[in-house]
């Protein structure tokens, strides 16, 4: 792995080349302005880039990875938003390796990865598209066209992964469907044999103590996260960049961690005019966020030195849906030989052994596999899942998902 990295100095970018006009879609943060980083992980073999997304400054990178195919050319997997910038620095990959001549969307319910695919399509006008079986939209289920992915050339993955044209270069496991009642969970794990790199959209992620480049882009959003109050002045230091960060993390992965507290809008009103910016960016100086002392203790037990752990939301109310199939899936998927991990979210790459990847799933079972406990069996406290056992139960009380099922 290389840990060479492209970083265009924000000051010097021109407005057209980050835009992104179809932001409304999905409307969160940063809108209609994506900036994209790309970095070469394995030399000429793996690209990954880098875009951001969240929600009151809660913000995450949101990835895309390029991998070169052993006869020429290019397989894109989970493609960001293809804004000027992004396509200008896959075709600079294109003229060296060959034409993009497959784009895989290996999720059926992440609407923040479906959403640019067809847009990224229509930059690549050769390329074949392969999505995850049993797709879906709400309120109504349309079919893929209508969605934006080029009908003459989108078809789904086949089940057999032997079966794809992609085959000398990857094996595939395909997770999923999960029932949710409204919609359904799938997710496809990528193995580039060559690389020995195994790619991930949702399951797994890894945090890292600092925050990701980026995010520091712009780090507006880390120190608004970094105040204790609405009347702290945040200088622009690294600490202070970490320290929202990981803020940023507790929220963005726990929605209410239990060292959070949210006080009253009484409390907030008044609180907001003691603020020393008030303008539209600051949201008016409302800062409705009261962190404990030891908030730094809740982070630190997360991250747990870089291990890899399950999203608390699978957790709590997707994966505990199907928890034989989720175990079934891991084993198939642990029995690759990969040294590496790329997620689309958080950190990547990150180097782990296939039994620490499914270590990880040992929330799902009675006895962690084969009654090994390590730093991934360590599950993440359950203060810190209070808001996401309640909405599971208002979810279960009006019978809008099915109930969890027992550990395996």
């Amino acid at each position: 792995m290389t840990n060479g990295e492209e970083i265009v100095n924000i000051e010097n970018v021109n407005p057209q080349d980050v835009s992104w006009r179809f932001w409304p879609v999905v409307p969160i943060y940063p809108y209609g302005k994506r900036r994209t980083i790309r970095k070469e992980v394995v030399k000429d073999t793996i690209w990954t880039f880098d875009q951001l997304q969240g929600i009151f400054y809660v913000v995450v990178p949101i990835r895309m990875t390029v991998v070169k195919l052993e006869k020429g050319g290019l397989l894109v997997y989970a493609p960001v938003a293809p804004t000027g910038e992004c396509v200008r620095l896959v075709n600079e990959l294109v003229a060296e390796h060959g034409d993009v001549k497959y784009i895989i969307l290996p999720t059926i319910s992440g609407i923040e990865h479906k959403v640019f695919v067809g847009p990224f399509a229509r930059c690549f006008a050769n390329a074949q598209v392969f999505v995850a079986p049993e797709q879906w939209s709400f309120p109504l289920n349309l079919p893929l066209s209508w969605l934006g992915l080029p009908g003459n050339r989108t078809q789904k993955l086949p089940i057999n992964s032997q079966k794809a044209p992609f085959a000398d270069d990857f094996d595939y496991a395909i997770l999923g469907a999960i029932n949710l009642g409204p919609g359904k969970f799938a997710e496809v794990a990528f193995f580039h044999k060559r690389s020995h790199t195994l790619l991930l959209t949702d399951t797994i992620i890894s945090v890292p103590a600092n925050p990701p480049a980026i995010v520091q882009l712009d780090p507006y959003p880390l120190l608004y996260h970094a105040k204790d109050k609405a009347s702290d002045v945040v200088a622009d230091t690294q600490a202070n960049r970490r320290k929202g960060w990981q803020r940023v993390t507790l929220f963005a992965l726990y929605f209410q961690p239990s060292v959070l507290a949210i006080p009253t809008w009484g409390e907030v009103l008044r609180d907001a005019q003691k603020a020393p910016e008030r303008s539209r960016k600051a949201y008016f100086g409302v800062f409705p966020f009261q962190w404990q002392e030891n908030w730094q203790n809740s982070f630190d037990v997360l991250r747990g030195n870089g291990r890899l752990f399950v999203a608390p939301i699978l957790q709590s109310l997707i994966l505990n849906r199907a928890p034989r199939e989720t175990i079934n899936w891991a084993d198939q998927v642990a029995n690759w030989d990969f040294n590496w991990i790329i997620s689309c979210h958080f950190d990547a790459p990150v180097k782990a052994e296939p039994q620490q990847f499914r270590q990880a799933f040992s929330f799902l079972e009675k006895q962690p596999m084969g009654g090994l406990v390590s730093s991934n069996s360590y599950p993440l406290p359950e203060d810190d899942f209070k808001l996401l056992r309640d909405i599971d139960a208002g979810l279960n009380r009006f019978g809008i998902v099915p109930p969890a099922r027992d550990r395996v």
